[in-house]
């Protein structure tokens, strides 16, 4: 991750401390995550902040797809 902010909704160390251990660990017998959960948490951030669509995800994030379907596993409680 860039040590500069790129979009003011990223979250700067200190929040990522707090969250990161709330995060669910990948699960087991699947392949290791391809993206940063920094980086899916920043992209949620940004879209439920700004109210874009998904599909208007910024390239720089990961593939909408893919933050929009941790969004719903966060949300709806669904195991990932």
């Amino acid at each position: 991750m860039p040590t500069n902010k790129r979009y003011p909704t990223d979250l700067n160390d200190r929040r990522w401390a707090l969250i990161a251990p709330l995060l669910p660990d990948a699960r087991s017998g699947g392949g290791p995550r391809t993206v940063a959960m920094r980086q899916v948490v920043d992209a949620i951030l940004s879209v439920t902040r700004s109210g874009c669509a998904w599909r208007l995800l910024p390239h720089d994030f990961p593939p909408w797809q893919t933050v929009y379907g941790y969004f719903r596993c966060f949300t709806h409680r669904y195991p990932m």
